[in-house]
């Protein structure tokens, strides 16, 4: 019989039950694969009754995931609870003592994620994160190992399925934000307080992640430049239509000549994007290498499956590693100082829903107000106010200027008499760069 692998489970939520099914129905398939029996020894939950009917011979639940973590039976800790803490110290713990972990915790691995993979190398175990960003997408392990060959110029992506099943529903079938977030609530999507999603927090912990993968340099998640979605209204949808682009929740990396440029934002993408497609629960990250060019890879960013798929998978190379005798798989070098550019440097045209008062001399006004930034206005178009009779929405686009200019073409009209009020800015992709 081949020698077993003690796993321990920390979590039994969703993806963590997917996890146990799988390791136990699947264990014989699994010892043939990886060479090793594969044991889940312990699992640490918050509620030991309420899961108690999941103990069984050969599985104890507690509610000390610390405990779990050391313990000696254990060789593999799989962290699922979420959360910075107490997962980070639980996941410390067990590297410190020379366990392998696997973790699906994006905001452990964007804030401490470095300094963890430096224990792991030190305890001589392996820290395995291919959950943490897209669920059963293997973009993890895409750009530790398949694309280390390419200088990776940029990676686009949708990370956060809450806000692009919103973002479609708001386009798709006309819901306002309040009603497309009580859908995305009502089906599961979003949690109670929906902040880390609507707000690009988780998807700037995931994006930061990428971001030090691909560049190689320490990328945190306050580096990240990000804004929600709260602003937008369903008619931003249909003017973006008819200007030719549709809007996501965009996730941005690329190598700018000032810098870094790394953001979180609702984008205006040409509707020939690929990533215009990818609509409900969906994610997709783009990346562009010298060698490679772009590839595109698309699947379900969380759920059960998807994000379980990625747990075991992680599970078995380490068994495998072990099984055969290799050593563990150790990151390349980051650079801890790498330098960012200012999203006010940044080239790009822009996107305006600017409410107006129905009267003669606005355009004049405004076209002042942008002139005096010598910011170019690409195209105009005046709607109809949806609520107010004397009112009007100015839909303008500009061509490709710094986006500090924008900021202090808003400002002068939040300042001016002009009645102008800003509805929603939101920049556009095709290309610009730092100017």
């Amino acid at each position: 019989m081949a020698e077993s692998l003690g796993i321990g489970l920390l979590g039994l939520g969703v993806v963590g039950r997917g996890v146990l099914e799988a390791l136990q129905g699947n264990a014989q398939a699994y010892e043939v694969r990886c060479g090793r029996r594969l044991e889940v020894r312990a699992a640490a939950v918050r509620n030991v009754a309420a899961r108690s009917g999941l103990a069984s011979a050969g599985l104890s639940i507690s509610d000390d995931p610390m405990a779990i973590a050391t313990r000696d039976d254990v060789d593999v800790v799989v962290e699922l609870m979420g959360g910075e803490e107490p997962a980070a110290d639980c996941i410390e713990a067990a590297l410190s003592a020379g366990k392998s972990v696997v973790t699906a915790n994006k905001e452990v691995m964007a804030k401490r994620g470095p300094a963890l993979l430096d224990v792991a190398e030190r305890g001589g175990g392996e820290l395995r994160y291919e959950a943490s960003v897209g669920g059963g997408i293997p973009i993890i392990g895409v750009l530790q190992r398949d694309l280390q060959a390419n200088d990776v110029s940029s990676v686009r992506a949708i990370i956060n399925g809450t806000t692009n099943f919103m973002i479609t529903a708001m386009s798709r079938d006309g819901m306002d934000y309040a009603d497309a977030l009580a859908e995305a609530q009502r089906l599961g999507y979003a949690e109670a307080d929906p902040t880390n999603d609507v707000d690009g927090i988780d998807a700037a912990y995931k994006l930061a992640i990428l971001a030090s993968l691909a560049f190689h340099a320490r990328v945190a998640p306050d580096d990240v430049y990000r804004e929600g979605i709260r602003s937008l209204a369903a008619r931003d949808f249909g003017h973006a239509r008819d200007l030719g682009y549709a809007i996501r929740m965009l996730a941005t990396a690329r190598r700018a000549s000032l810098g870094l440029d790394v953001r979180v934002h609702p984008t205006l993408v040409s509707t020939e994007d690929p990533m215009a497609g990818v609509e409900g629960v969906l994610n997709a990250v783009a990346v562009s290498g010298d060698l490679i060019g772009s590839v595109v890879l698309e699947g379900p960013g969380a759920g059960a499956g998807a994000t379980s798929s990625a747990v075991v998978a992680d599970i078995l190379e380490i068994a495998g590693r072990l099984a055969s005798g290799q050593p563990p798989r150790r990151p390349r070098p980051l650079d801890t100082s790498p330098q960012f550019a200012l999203l006010a440097d940044i080239g790009v045209r822009t996107y305006l829903r600017l409410e107006v008062p129905d009267r003669a001399g606005v355009l004049a006004e405004l076209g002042a107000a942008f002139a005096a930034e010598g910011v170019s206005i690409a195209s105009v178009l005046q709607v109809p106010h949806p609520e107010r009779s004397l009112s009007a929405d100015l839909i303008v686009t500009t061509h490709a200027c710094s986006d500090g200019a924008v900021d202090r073409v808003l400002a002068g009209l939040k300042r001016s008499s002009s009645e102008i009020e800003l509805g929603v800015r939101l920049r556009i992709e095709d290309g610009c760069d730092d100017l």
